[in-house]
């Protein structure tokens, strides 16, 4: 009888580990949806294509912003109320996109879409951290971490193939569908958690972050993780226009190249069975050197082929980095690891608004290596930091 019940737990964990992924995966592929629409809005709307990526960038920054709140308050009123709230707000939001066509509009918009958004992340690692037992939880955060990488070539994929056959307004009201969708799955099939702070506020949950023993470990941590989405969401900014110009790709082509970078993803599930057997910081040092090589190698190859598999290998960096990190800042927060990720994911988008502009400032010199290894050299000064950092296995 213990057996069978043991048995319906696990699938339970794995089962809502499953629908936090999927929510992951929808929610982040929002970020990236208008990074393949850049030149259509600067066509449509008569703007350059720097102005055009504050459809990126404000939806990064809106979210950065917002989800420092939604931990705190989700301890007051509680961790699966916040998200269902997010999402029926994306589902609302999402369409309305569709039905504007002014730039102006476009990027208040997004700025309400990424505010939304931001319900999800960390609001879900909290949960997964007071929900799941010790032995499952880097994997859970694995899993849900990784959705949100996949969520940057999903988001382009899906915004590409809906743009080529239906138009891009079409991309938001599909959309939509989606998140009403996902909030019906949240809603009747993940539990609800306590709520852990019903009288608490905001600046009590802040305070905790000074009574954090190592300070500069985190101060590192963070240095580290505003590089990450930076350099790869400033990647995929440069990458379309790199293979027409040096290429001579068609949209299709240049479609199932980010398409390839999920599977340098597949690895990031797996990133609680490394941490396990060589160490948090082994683990990475390892997916920061091995996202360096793929974007300096990436940035001066001049094979097609060896150019994808540099693009699968920085991803895979990537992939390996951010859910390490991630356990990394929960760990050294403690009791504080609510706030603790809030801020995490707060810089994490930072870097992610950052990304596109970077990019595109870059790629006015009209140099594509100058750009790629720019962003390599920003990840190089993170490797650096992460050797700085206490070394020991967890």
């Amino acid at each position: 009888m213990a057996s069978i019940q043991h048995t319906v737990k696990e699938q339970n964990y794995s089962f809502i580990t499953a629908i936090l992924f999927w929510c992951g995966l929808v929610v982040v592929s929002s970020l990236y949806l208008t990074i393949p629409l850049l030149s259509i809005f600067s066509n449509n709307f008569d703007v350059t294509v720097a102005e055009a990526a504050w459809t990126s960038s404000a939806f990064s920054l809106f979210y950065g912003v917002s989800s420092l709140f939604y931990g705190p308050l989700s301890d007051r009123y509680g961790r699966k109320q916040i998200i269902i709230l997010g999402l029926i707000v994306l589902t609302v939001v999402s369409p309305i996109l569709g039905f504007f066509d002014n730039l102006s509009a476009l990027i208040i918009l997004r700025s309400i879409q990424g505010i939304a958004a931001a319900t999800f992340a960390p609001v879900a690692i909290s949960y997964i951290v007071e929900r799941f037992p010790v032995n499952k939880r880097v994997t859970a955060i694995g899993f849900v971490s990784s959705s949100f990488l996949m969520a940057g070539i999903v988001g382009q994929v899906f915004s590409s193939l809906v743009t080529q056959f239906l138009g891009w307004q079409s991309v938001f009201y599909w959309i939509g569908a989606i998140y009403l969708a996902t909030a019906v799955l949240v809603a009747f099939f993940i539990p609800k958690g306590d709520i852990q702070n019903k009288n608490g506020n905001l600046l009590s949950s802040f305070k905790l972050i000074s009574s954090i023993e190592e300070k500069k470990t985190l101060s590192l941590s963070y240095l580290i993780t505003v590089t990450l989405l930076l350099a790869f969401v400033g990647m995929y900014t440069a990458l379309g226009s790199y293979l027409i110009d040096n290429f001579g790709l068609s949209s299709q082509q240049i479609l199932s190249i980010r398409s390839v970078g999920i599977f340098g993803m597949l690895l990031s599930p797996f990133v609680g069975r490394f941490v396990a057997k060589l160490g948090i910081y082994y683990v990475l040092r390892g997916g920061l050197a091995l996202a360096v090589i793929g974007l300096s190698l990436l940035g001066i190859s001049s094979n097609l082929p060896i150019l994808i598999v540099m693009s699968i290998i920085f991803v895979s960096g990537i992939s390996i980095t951010v859910p390490t990190l991630i356990s990394l800042v929960g760990q050294i927060s403690g009791k504080a690891a609510g706030i603790g990720v809030s801020l995490y994911t707060f810089i994490l988008f930072i870097g992610a608004t950052l990304g596109p502009n970077i990019a595109i400032t870059l790629l006015k010199s009209g140099s594509y290596i100058l750009t790629f290894e720019f962003l390599a050299f920003l990840l190089s000064i993170s490797l650096l930091v992460s050797f700085i950092m206490k070394s020991q296995r967890t």
